[in-house]
């Protein structure tokens, strides 16, 4: 989850920003949106982002709800410049309170708004990310800030070597496993879809309760759930049951950098989902990705893409899923007439 983080001074600011993405950005601009002075949510754009970016990015923002914002730009001065006071203009013509406006290079920072040269030096301002007590409270929490995005979009790959060999002999397995699930089902199940779903809902109870109790599944394990939930029931009752747990994560990270090529779409969105319930937006963008170049037409990519384009917030969320019976649609329990007494 995102650690909550009060504004204090420039270098504190600083030291929240790779724990908010969940990476050191570089050659980025990053706005960092602030309710009552807490740290609720960083945007990250590329320094040579097209025009209408600054527009996107604002709009991000504002759907945070937040009523101040700071704006950092990670790199070298003439590169950073325009990106800066595009943003800084942006935010305030909607009414967004800019707190403040910095640079950052070389483990220095300059503001763009204080003149006092006693406390903002035209030489930069050192500052020791290390040594403050954001990153100290990040790490007690549990928060991990990876050197770059690629260390981050390395944590959702595919698995080589001896264990991608093994995967495939083990979704061979599964394979065939499937296809006696399917010939010996019942006469009046049409197409196994019972036993699909039964076989489903029992593969992702397994996987859930291992990675709860810390354990980890087998090679076989993974490809059995992988074919199962290329089947959509199974998908579903698997995304009905993500939660913004650390372990949700975990497990689905394991099952997609594990999983073949050709079923990689499912497991990726729910590490998505679970990534965005959990705050950790940046994992969310890499999973989707993943799913993304498997099956460019997933629809639950696609409107996975759409909630994190947006920058949905996940409190949206908090009361997902929702029981059975408040359902839109869902039936309601028909009541039992009652015996006339005698």
């Amino acid at each position: 989850m995102t650690p909550k983080l009060s504004l204090r001074s420039p270098a504190e600011l600083i030291s929240a920003v790779p724990y908010l993405l969940g990476f050191h950005p570089s050659d980025s601009v990053v706005v960092v949106g602030l309710r009552a002075k807490q740290l609720v949510f960083a945007a990250r754009g590329d320094l040579d982002s097209p025009p209408g970016s600054v527009e996107y990015m604002t709009s991000v923002i504002m759907r945070q709800g937040v009523d101040s914002a700071a704006v950092i730009g990670f790199g070298a001065a003439e590169r950073v410049h325009n990106p800066i006071i595009a943003l800084s203009a942006a935010l305030e013509n909607h009414r967004v309170d800019v707190v403040e406006a910095l640079r950052v290079a070389d483990g220095r920072y300059w503001s763009y708004m204080c003149e006092n040269q006693d406390c903002c030096s035209p030489d930069g301002m050192p500052y020791d990310p290390a040594a403050s007590e954001i990153a100290a409270a990040a790490t007690m929490a549990g928060q991990v800030a990876l050197p770059d995005r690629a260390a981050l979009v390395r944590q959702v790959a595919p698995i080589g070597g001896l264990t991608r060999e093994s995967m495939r002999q083990a979704t061979d397995r599964a394979a065939v496993r499937l296809a006696d699930l399917l010939t010996t089902a019942t006469p009046g199940d049409v197409l196994g879809s019972r036993a699909l779903r039964r076989a489903g809902e029992a593969a992702v109870r397994e996987a859930m309760q291992r990675h709860r109790e810390g354990g980890r599944l087998t090679d076989d394990e993974v490809a059995w759930l992988t074919v199962l939930l290329v089947h959509l029931p199974v998908r579903d009752f698997a995304w009905e049951r993500l939660g913004p747990g650390d372990w949700h994560v975990e497990l689905w990270i394991d099952v997609l950098r594990r999983a073949e090529f050709e079923l990689v779409p499912a497991p990726a969105c729910l590490l998505a989902f679970a990534a965005w319930r959990s705050g950790q937006g940046a994992l969310a963008h890499a999973a989707v990705e993943r799913a993304r170049r498997a099956d460019p037409t997933y629809s639950m990519a696609q409107l996975l893409d759409e909630v994190l384009g947006r920058g949905v917030p996940p409190s949206i969320m908090d009361d997902f899923p929702l029981s059975r019976r408040s359902r839109p649609g869902a039936r309601k329990p028909r009541r039992r007439p009652r015996r006339a007494k005698a």
